[in-house]
């Protein structure tokens, strides 16, 4: 089997420091390269779904834009523009950085989809190159969410032509991980590892890390509870969709990661139990949520329900193919009334198709022993 290289989430960054230590820890952004010269890894490109000609709605997918890179930029100006109706795009969180960059890539999506729907992720609320606009990070998502309104974006539950679109809000917390920790090793805490930490602020009693913000960001959807029940009754066919993980399942094991302690700060329970309360504890055949974050392409079926992620990703995972590439995106999920086949190849969710997952094993991969091993 061969595997995508792992590369740090994008909440992530490690300080410069002035130990010798956190100098070399500088060096697990650049994981890829070092892995490229140590090791032959083939990436093979998804195959792209393009966007055709057909008679009715058709959805497509995509998280972690970060426009704030001057290539991803030029990848949205580059999508072409609208060519007919029922059109929808499903963006998954993690567009820019600022502000400005944020609304001009909604803009120019909306410019290319009738439909565009979006939930935020943690980069849309860094505040550090805005720290005198907003009093915190909910008082930027206020306004993001009230440009959304005004450039005709969705950020709430709709159904088109039968088809229900969930949008749902989340945040991670600590306690999502539940698997072995990897010892032995020095592996910098999160505090040190994860800039939403320092990038985004919140108001008293609300904590990054603890329970506190996964159960604010929660609660936000509880106010379109009754419209949820009306598509629940209405509706066979319902694509949800977040930019954290709702499953530890969705993400590679700790000893593939070159930051093992990633699945603390990715995901949720609280997101999947909101999941599996919209398409049913066993899922269905037409159920389907979409997140981002982690930038590991994944399409995968677990208890009935398909998990998608389709992520831009940085220009260097580009580059490199750790992410599939770009010519694929935004990925086309349901055409023609049905959902489509998964995504092809895909690296992580492929090695699990045929490979068990084993958590309790704590011996690192190889790439990864070797890399801690120069530290």
């Amino acid at each position: 089997m061969v595997l995508c290289l792992i590369t740090i989430s994008s909440a992530f960054y490690l300080q410069p420091g002035r130990s010798r230590y956190l100098r070399k820890c500088m060096r697990i952004q650049n994981c890829g390269r070092y892995l490229m010269k140590h090791a032959d890894i083939t990436r093979h490109k998804i195959i792209p779904s393009a966007r055709v000609d057909t008679v009715g709605l058709e959805v497509f997918v995509v998280s972690d834009l970060h426009t704030e890179y001057a290539e991803n930029m030029s990848w949205v100006k580059g999508l072409p523009k609208k060519r007919k109706k029922k059109e929808v795009l499903l963006v998954a969180g993690d567009v820019a950085e600022t502000y400005e960059n944020f609304v001009l890539t909604m803009s120019l999506l909306k410019a290319s989809f009738e439909h565009v729907f979006f939930v935020p992720g943690n980069h849309d609320l860094w505040l550090r190159r805005e720290k005198e606009k907003y009093i915190d990070s909910l008082q930027k998502l206020d306004i993001m969410l009230d440009a959304c309104q005004s450039l005709g974006v969705e950020t709430n539950p709709s159904v088109i032509d039968g088809l229900a679109i969930i949008p749902l809000f989340s945040w991670y917390h600590e306690s999502f991980d539940r698997e072995k920790d990897i010892t032995g090793i020095r592996i910098p805490s999160l505090e040190l590892a994860c800039k939403d930490f320092r990038a985004c602020k919140w108001p008293d009693g609300l904590i990054n890390g603890d329970n506190s913000l996964a159960t604010h960001f929660d609660a936000m959807n509880d106010k379109y509870q009754d419209t949820v029940q009306e598509m629940l009754a209405s509706c066979k066919q319902i694509i949800s969709f977040s930019h954290f993980i709702p499953r530890l399942e969705l993400c590679p094991e700790k000893r593939m990661l070159f930051y093992p302690n990633l699945p603390k700060v990715i995901g949720s329970d609280f997101l999947e139990a909101r999941i599996r309360y919209i398409h049913g504890a066993r899922g269905s055949t037409n159920a389907c949520h979409i997140f981002g974050h982690t930038h590991f392409c994944w399409d995968a079926r677990l208890d009935g329900i398909r998990y998608v992620q389709a992520p831009l990703a940085y220009p260097r995972e580009r580059k490199r193919r750790m992410n599939g590439g770009e010519d694929w995106l935004p990925f086309c999920i349901y055409s023609k009334g049905e959902f489509t086949e998964n995504m092809s190849p895909c690296y992580w969710s492929d090695y699990y198709a045929s490979n068990p997952r084993t958590p309790d094993v704590t011996e690192l991969a190889p790439w990864v022993a070797r890399f801690y091993g120069k530290l």
